[in-house]
């Protein structure tokens, strides 16, 4: 019944930074996912994974597991390195490749 915590990536098809500021206690899984025998869909047998808990930070969400006894790792947090575009570089002198418009 190992938890884990981790703060989730922003959306890649969105700009905005909307649920990235949360931090997510999440199960992880005890048994793999199953296939029904009648009609071939994918099952799981450990509800748990169902379970997704959100705090506003790290802090606050190791609390909670060391409050219910739950035991948690932490996963590592990773900053996205920004890419700094210039509209103008469309325009530049020089460019690798023609501009289409």
């Amino acid at each position: 019944m190992l938890a884990r915590i981790y703060r989730p990536s922003k959306n890649a098809m969105q700009s905005g930074r909307a649920r990235s500021e949360t931090w997510v206690l999440e199960f992880e899984p005890e048994a793999p996912y199953g296939r029904d025998p009648l009609m071939g869909w994918t099952t799981m047998r450990d509800v748990r994974r169902q379970i997704s808990l959100r705090f506003p930070s790290r802090e606050a969400a190791e609390a909670y597991a060391q409050a219910h006894g739950i035991p948690y790792r932490v996963l590592p947090e990773h900053a996205p390195r920004p890419k700094h575009k210039a509209y103008a570089d469309n325009f530049r002198f020089g460019r690798k490749r023609n501009w289409t418009h």
